[in-house]
């Protein structure tokens, strides 16, 4: 059946956006595999991919899949969507394939992509799969050029050391975190955690599985970088990616980081003619208005939408106005709350003052100007703490910047590094090569200093004294002939042409032998400088 599918087009990509949340605009998109089943269903890839598996058929549907991936990133490029990322999950299997990385390269190559346009998602389950070859793994995808993202991050055995060792350039909060983390404190205080300490190493982030405003406000206050999911848009076909894209479909500018939203404002009364009441007082201000009739539809209410302050009567059905506020203030602290009540319940609203629960507490009846001076006060407190916030997240985005900096500084450096390892290591194995011929050989700087002599050079000359760091033509000025026709023809030569340079021979008598003497311009293939100039027996002239 499977074979079957990839014969006739069963298997299809659709491809879900992820939006930057400081432009607004889509930034990148990831494939996800569908399989149009002859049974008529449409299986995602959850319950495709372990039918994909067991036949042995991961690594056909994998490169079926990247192949895929980027004949639909083509197409948006030829339709002005040139920087536009696309992502791919691969299995553990894939990632320790070396044959993978082949086909990822010549893919690319063939695609005429640029490799920064496409991403790796890698889990954490395929890092550990890979045990002690994850470093080289990653180092080899890393030098192809692609974009490395670790995905579901908090799910598997997390390590702070190996996400610092490991060359990611995305991490992705794993949506289990992000689907309760405006009611759960717990899910709120392990998300700024993971996008501060990703921040700290120069990771962008990525929440997925957001699916509600006040899920994406929350992560635009806390300076995640990109969200995904049905909040903006489902899993879409290329043609309506081409749609997004043409439409320039983006968050609206309230939900943008750095932005300064209208006033929110809600009031919760069981009494509608009070919340009328208060709405027409307040109407002058131009505030955004909320309203709710209890304090559990007040809570409902803000696990939908972000509210600055909060304006609640006391004695509610149900809920207490002082319980609604201490709900209130532990899922959203960053709300200012003020009671306007009735009914002088001294020790409940005592315990919630007491408590923070409470910025202010007013009487009914209350005094119009009093009522819309302590509400102005309220919105001045929230947006001076919004002002500290947002310079903090404009400081953390600059240190943000200069990690990520930093960190590709230090992987420049670590593959320099690593170069200059293995250009060494090929100096010495050369090095010995020579020294072990039974051909005289001389090396020579681009200044005419002896800069190596092998064993055999130095068994020929051991009677001229000491050779290294002498000038040829001081101590073996037989052999200036070649020498000199070498630099003659390296000052005629063309700057940046010296691997064009032939060599030249002529013949020296040393000892009484008649010697052919060869001199070899370096830099044909290399950033080499200076001459080889090697010796061998001769007939008599």
């Amino acid at each position: 059946m499977l074979r079957r599918a990839l014969a006739e087009d069963q298997l299809l990509l659709v491809y879900q956006p992820l939006v930057d949340l400081q432009s607004g605009a889509i930034s990148s998109v990831e494939a996800l595999l569908r399989w149009r089943h002859p049974a008529g269903a449409l299986l995602e890839a959850a319950e495709a991919l372990p039918s994909i598996e067991a036949a042995g058929m991961g690594a056909v549907v994998g490169e079926w899949v990247l192949q895929q991936a980027c004949r639909d990133a083509r197409r948006w490029r030829g339709h002005g969507a040139a920087g536009l990322k696309v992502a791919i999950n691969i299995s553990p299997e894939q990632f320790c394939d070396p044959a993978f990385g082949a086909a990822v390269r010549d893919c690319v190559r063939a695609s005429d992509m640029q490799p920064a346009l496409l991403s790796l998602e890698i889990t954490e389950a395929a890092l550990a799969h890979a045990g002690a070859n994850c470093d080289a793994l990653l180092a080899n995808y890393r030098a192809l050029g692609l974009n490395l993202i670790l995905d579901d991050f908090g799910t598997g055995h997390s390590s702070l050391g190996n996400l610092r060792r490991y060359p990611f350039d995305v991490l992705k909060i794993d949506a289990q975190f992000v689907r309760n983390v405006v009611t759960d404190s717990g899910n709120a205080a392990m998300c700024r955690a993971i996008i501060a300490m990703a921040h700290h190493l120069g990771i962008d982030v990525v929440a997925e599985g957001v699916e509600t405003e006040v899920q994406c406000d929350f992560l635009r206050r806390n300076m995640c970088d990109h969200i995904q999911g049905y909040f903006f848009a489902a899993p879409a076909t290329p043609e309506q990616i081409d749609l997004l894209l043409t439409e320039q479909s983006a968050l609206p500018p309230h939900l943008l980081r750095l932005h300064k939203p209208q006033r929110r404002l809600l009031l919760v009364d069981d009494e509608p003619n009070i919340v009328a009441a208060l709405r027409r007082l307040l109407r002058s201000e131009h505030y955004q208005i909320f309203t709710a009739y209890s304090g559990q539809q007040g809570l409902d209410l803000l696990a939908t939408q972000p509210v600055d302050v909060i304006v609640s009567d006391q004695r509610m059905p149900g809920m207490v106005g002082a319980d609604f506020l201490r709900k209130a203030r532990e899922q959203y602290p960053e709300t200012i709350r003020i009671m306007l009540s009735g009914y002088t319940e001294l020790q409940s609203v005592t315990d919630a003052v007491n408590e923070g629960a409470i910025y202010k507490f007013l009487t009914k009846p209350w005094d119009d100007q009093q009522l819309r001076g302590h509400i102005a006060e309220g919105f001045r407190v929230k947006e001076i703490a919004d002002e500290n916030r947002r310079l903090d997240l404009e400081v953390r985005t600059a240190n943000q910047e200069l990690a990520a900096a930093n960190r590709r500084m230090e992987e420049l450096l670590t593959e320099k590094q690593r170069q200059i390892t293995r250009d060494e290591i090929s100096l010495n194995i050369a090095r010995e090569l020579l020294q072990h011929l039974p051909l005289p050989v001389i090396g020579m700087d681009d200044a005419g200093m002896i800069a190596f002599v092998n064993g055999a050079a130095e068994a020929l000359f051991r009677h001229h004294g000491a050779l290294l760091g002498n000038e040829v033509a001081s101590v073996l000025p037989q052999l200036c002939a070649a020498v000199d026709a070498a630099a003659t023809d390296a000052g005629a030569a063309p700057a940046g042409d010296g691997g064009g340079q032939a060599s030249h021979t002529h013949k020296a008598e040393i000892d009484g032998q008649h010697y052919a003497v060869v001199v070899y311009p370096m830099g044909e293939r290399s950033d080499s400088r200076g001459s080889l100039i090697s010796l061998s027996r001769a007939a008599a002239p």
